[in-house]
C-alpha cells in the first residue's frame, strides 16, 4: 500500500511538472513580447482546455512538496494490530522519521546516503523480507554479529555480541527482567465446536489477561507482554516443536526484529532476518490515536496517546 501511494505522488509529481514546466515557459514569452496584461487574461478565459491544464499545473508545488517529506523526512504509518502493544496501540498513527538509516531512492530503495545504522531497541518500519509490499514494525533486538538465545518457557533473551567476529561469547548482553504484573490487555480466545472444530460463534469467547514486564539492559527498558497459557498463543508452535530454547546468529548488514507482544508476534523468530535494505525508518512518535479494535470502527480519540515513542 504505501509503495503504491509513493508511486502515485511521484505520478502526479511529474505530471503536473510537466505542465507547470511548460506554462512557465509560455508566460515568459508572453512576458518577453510584451503583451498586455488584459489580453493575456482574456486568451485564457476563451480556452477552457487551457485554463483546465494550467490549473493542473498549479498542483505541482503541493505534490512535490508531499513527495519529498514523505520519500526523505517523515512518512506516516497507522499500527493495524496487536503485536507491538503496550508500546503501539491499534489505532496508533505514527510518524516515521526517513532519513535515520540513510537516504534512499523512494523507488527502489537504493541508499543514496549513508547517515546511520539501527541501533538496539529501536522501534523500525521495515519490508517484510518476503512479502516486500507490505510493511512491518517491531522493535530491533539483535544486530549484525550478534549470537542470540530464545528461552521459550522463561521467555527470556540472551545475547552474545560481535559473536561473529570473536567466535565465543566474550561479550554478553544481559537482559534483566521484572516481576510479572497482570495488566488491562487481553486476548480473545473463541470456543471450538467439538465436531467440525470451528467457532461457534463470534460471541462466544473468553478473555485472556496479559502479564506485563518490564525488559531493560543497562542501555535500553521497555515493557512488553507476556501470556501465562502459552496455550493459546503463537509461541506455542515452539514447543510443540520441541523447541526449549532457539538460537539465531545474525549475519552481516541484518537484523533480528522482535515485537513487544512477545507471544503474539509474527517476527524475525519466524520468518528470520530483515536486510538493512528493508528498512524504511524509526516510529518517532503518536501523532494521533484512535480508540479501537483490530478489524473495527473506532470508538474515540485517546489525546492522552499522543507524543514521542519509548
Amino acid at each position: 500500500m504505501a509503495y503504491i501511494v509513493t508511486l502515485f505522488f511521484l505520478t502526479s509529481t511529474l505530471i503536473t511538472g510537466i505542465f507547470w514546466i511548460y506554462y512557465c515557459i509560455k508566460n515568459l514569452q508572453y512576458y518577453c513580447l510584451n503583451k498586455k496584461k488584459n489580453k493575456n487574461e482574456h486568451q485564457l478565459k476563451a480556452s477552457d482546455k487551457r485554463y483546465f491544464f494550467e490549473s493542473l499545473a498549479s498542483f505541482f508545488p503541493i505534490f512535490l512538496t508531499i513527495f519529498i517529506i514523505r520519500s526523505f523526512i517523515y512518512e506516516p504509518f497507522h499500527i493495524p494490530s496487536g503485536s507491538m502493544m503496550p508500546t503501539l496501540l491499534i489505532g496508533d498513527f505514527i510518524l516515521v522519521e526517513k532519513f535515520t538509516y540513510g537516504v534512499k531512492e523512494p523507488i527502489t530503495h537504493k541508499t543514496l546516503i549513508n547517515i546511520g545504522h539501527p541501533q538496539r531497541g529501536d522501534i523500525v518500519v521495515f519490508r517484510h523480507p518476503y512479502d516486500y509490499n507490505t510493511n512491518y514494525i517491531k522493535r530491533v533486538i539483535g544486530l549484525p554479529g550478534d549470537k542470540i538465545t530464545y528461552d521459550t518457557q522463561k521467555k527470556h533473551i540472551h545475547i552474545c555480541t560481535n559473536y561473529i567476529n570473536q567466535k565465543n561469547c566474550k561479550e554478553e548482553l544481559v537482559f534483566h527482567y521484572s516481576k510479572p504484573q497482570l495488566s488491562n490487555f487481553f486476548q480473545k480466545i473463541y470456543f471450538l465446536d467439538k465436531n467440525n472444530n470451528s467457532i461457534k460463534s463470534k460471541k462466544t469467547y473468553d478473555l485472556l489477561y496479559y502479564d506485563i514486564v518490564e525488559e531493560n539492559t543497562n542501555t535500553m527498558k521497555y515493557n512488553i507482554l507476556l501470556l501465562n497459557n502459552i496455550k493459546n498463543s503463537k509461541q506455542n508452535y515452539f514447543h510443540q516443536k520441541n523447541m526449549p530454547k532457539l538460537t539465531w546468529i545474525v549475519p552481516k548488514n541484518k537484523y533480528f526484529m522482535m515485537g513487544d507482544n512477545r507471544d503474539n508476534s509474527l517476527d524475525s523468530r519466524y520468518w528470520g532476518f530483515v536486510p538493512e535494505e528493508n528498512l524504511v525508518g524509526k516510529a518517532i512518535k503518536i501523532w494521533m490515536s484512535f480508540d479501537k479494535n483490530e478489524n473495527e470502527w473506532p470508538t474515540g480519540i485517546r489525546i492522552n496517546r499522543i507524543g514521542n515513542i519509548y
